[in-house]
């Protein structure tokens, strides 16, 4: 087996907010009826994490799990974790109608560091920042690619984008955070 590598390589960028590519993360999609009993108690069982409600992420540790669509969540967990979690959540809901893929290797991770990392993304997504809660998640697009974004800490935004564009993600990024761009008080 080879090792795992991420798309851009841990790559990192400073302007007036600092850019960095995550490595590899595991990421798994879960397509079931999250209402039920059974698929929260399997969830829970890999994640240590609750379902999470409408538009949220709930994390645990190095584990979370974000609400992506009414059927739909993206489990996110250490990379080497992700074959075993996808093996016991298929185990869990084998007698359910749900489908439990791992993506890890088709997802790239971004996070958006900094007092003005709100900046950045303001310039490439249709999103009222100054109204986005911690752990509210937000599936977009940042300038032409779809993305899902949510703030992961007091001055951090994460984004996962589909690892084909994950290039061309990372350059608007760093164009957006380029230090003399930032956005001027309204």
């Amino acid at each position: 087996m080879s090792d795992a590598t991420s798309a851009l390589q841990g790559a990192r960028t400073d302007g007036f907010a600092r850019i960095e590519a995550a490595g590899p993360v595991g990421m798994i999609t879960l397509r079931a009826d999250l209402g039920a009993a059974r698929v929260a108690k399997a969830v829970k069982a890999v994640t240590g994490c609750a379902m999470p409600g409408r538009r949220r992420i709930v994390t645990a540790g190095d584990k979370a799990v974000g609400w992506m669509s009414s059927d739909e969540v993206l489990i996110l967990l250490p990379h080497a974790e992700a074959p075993g979690a996808v093996a016991v959540l298929s185990a869990a809901l084998a007698r359910d109608h749900a489908l439990v893929a791992e993506v890890s290797d088709a997802r790239a991770l971004f996070r958006i560091g900094g007092a003005k990392a709100d900046q950045v993304l303001m310039k490439l997504c249709p999103v009222d920042f100054a109204r986005m809660e911690r752990d509210e998640l937000r599936r977009t697009r940042a300038a032409q690619v779809a993305v899902a974004i949510w703030r992961s800490g007091d001055d951090e935004i994460s984004l996962i984008c589909f690892r084909s564009v994950a290039g061309y993600v990372a350059g608007i990024l760093e164009h957006s955070a380029r230090t003399g761009s930032e956005l001027l008080p309204g």
